[in-house]
């Protein structure tokens, strides 16, 4: 719970309103700067078994003190300092009074800088992956229970030809699918920083060994896989290159785009009340209109998906604006654009989790808007049936185009349902297949091949992607605004 004093400034409503408690730790000052001192404890015991007068007591005292860190302690020595890094280096020394020397022993500051920023990216999209897992999981639930429903299709958002509710939701599969290989393959592609130098020569580490250039490369393979990762960037400047933060926030952007276009259908549905999101009992929908449901679930998703989408060109200025080996411009960008797209992306799915497994299906009023829509599409249908019954093509097209127009002007000039289906039915020329009518106005003989395609998708690429999920799909999205 905030003090008061914390409603006294700014809080990024990323945090305070929405985002999950996992995401918000992983961006926060603890895991950064506890994350620095284990980088600090793998430096030294690397560096102590490649032969540096490193001692155990060194590092057992600086693993006993690896979770206390003296928050004001290290905001004291940043303001004398003007530099984090070796704030929190004092700090450090502090409690570990025999190991200060050998603290950050040969390396610079993106040593912890960098390389727990890369562990942060890595954690990040492990923390969202099973979250998209869940939504495709609960969306493709939802196509396959309606597969074979009909509904009008839109084009130009005009009414076109039909096709079924399950079809549409594969639709919106489809690009999450996409999103889904690109967050693996930007978590997969994240290699470690290492252990590089101030330049990324590894020139004082060399230094250290005396020359001895396998031991640098030992160094650098033992703390990368202490940290957790398989491989390092062979090449750096002073930073890994500022290239994969946009290789990452890409794939998040891109996310956002796909949830916008979700929710922007979702909203459009709703207004033709043929879908709606979730809406709780005791839910208000507005302070003046006491009898609206507004879809404020996916409007926030919309909301936040700009967001998401806007952040993007942070980490490709920051890329292209990088100095030869290094400029300190991308610091303070990157400390705002890269947990901010993570946490954004990390709402936005969890609100979109909650309203896939509530989403609500009015299957009466979709039928009641193919009716109105429906036997103009049919006239193809009926025009064939007259030439198999002995008509002419051409003749039965006029009359058909004639009669169209005139319930046309009832519906558009009067306000009124479409009667071509009575206008078909009085006029005698129609005889011959009045009694095939209500067959070929059947909405199923319209969706074509819509379930089996739902059908296919789902077994072949939604369901073999969700398999490393598995074990993570029982929980349930609760939101608390």
């Amino acid at each position: 719970m905030a003090g008061a004093d914390e409603f006294m400034k700014y809080r990024s409503p990323l945090v305070s309103r929405y985002a999950s408690k996992e995401m918000a730790y992983n961006f926060s000052d603890k895991k950064k700067f506890t994350t620095w001192r284990k980088l600090w404890i793998y430096l030294a015991k690397a560096e102590k078994a490649l032969g540096l007068p490193i001692t155990d007591e060194q590092i057992t005292e600086m693993e006993r003190h690896a979770e206390e860190i003296d928050f004001a302690m290290a905001a004291e020595e940043e303001r004398k300092l003007r530099h984090d890094v070796m704030a929190h280096v004092h700090t450090f020394a502090h409690c570990c009074p025999a190991a200060a020397p050998i603290i950050h022993l040969g390396a610079t500051s993106c040593y912890v800088g960098d390389n727990t920023d890369l562990i942060m990216l890595h954690d990040g999209f492990n923390i969202l992956l099973p979250k998209l897992a869940r939504v495709i999981d609960r969306l493709a639930n939802f196509a396959d229970e309606y597969s074979d429903l009909p509904t009008l299709g839109f084009t130009h958002y005009q009414p076109a030809q039909l096709t079924t509710v399950g079809k549409r939701a594969c639709l919106w599969l489809q690009d999450l699918a996409m999103d889904m290989r690109n967050l693996q393959r930007a978590r997969d592609d994240l290699r470690f920083r290492g252990v590089k130098g101030t330049t990324g020569t590894q020139a004082s580490f060399l230094q250290l060994f005396q020359g001895d250039h396998d031991k640098v490369e030992d160094l650098d393979r033992m703390v990368t896989e202490m940290a957790g990762f398989k491989k390092a960037y062979l090449v750096t400047g002073q930073t890994y290159s500022r290239k994969v933060d946009v290789d990452s926030l890409s794939s998040l952007a891109s996310l956002g785009a796909t949830v916008h276009k979700i929710c922007t259908d979702i909203r459009l549905l709703a207004n033709l009340k043929e879908i709606e999101e979730p809406f709780e009992k005791d839910q208000i929908g507005s302070s003046a209109m006491a009898y609206k449901r507004n879809p404020m679930r996916a409007e926030r998703c919309c909301s936040l998906a700009r967001h998401l989408v806007a952040l993007m060109a942070d980490p490709l200025q920051t890329a292209s604006v990088q100095w030869l080996e290094r400029t300190l411009d991308d610091s303070a960008n990157r400390r705002i654009s890269l947990p901010e797209s993570f946490l954004t992306a990390d709402i936005i799915l969890s609100t979109l989790q909650n309203i896939t497994e509530g989403l609500v299906v009015y299957p009466k009023v979709i039928e009641r808007h193919i009716r109105h829509e429906l036997p103009f599409m049919a006239t193809e249908n009926i025009i064939m049936a007259m030439v198999q019954a002995g008509g002419n093509r051409q003749d039965c097209h006029e009359k058909i185009r004639v009669l169209s127009q005139e319930a046309a002007a009832v519906v558009k000039q009067e306000g009124g349902d479409n009667d071509l289906l009575a206008r078909v039915q009085a006029d005698p020329y129609f005889a011959p297949i009045l009694e095939q009518l209500d067959a070929l106005l059947d909405p199923k003989t319209f969706i074509g091949r819509a379930p089996q395609q739902v059908a296919r998708f789902l077994s072949e690429e939604v369901r073999p992607l969700l398999e490393p999920y598995n074990s993570k799909m029982d929980v349930k999205m609760e939101l608390e605004l």
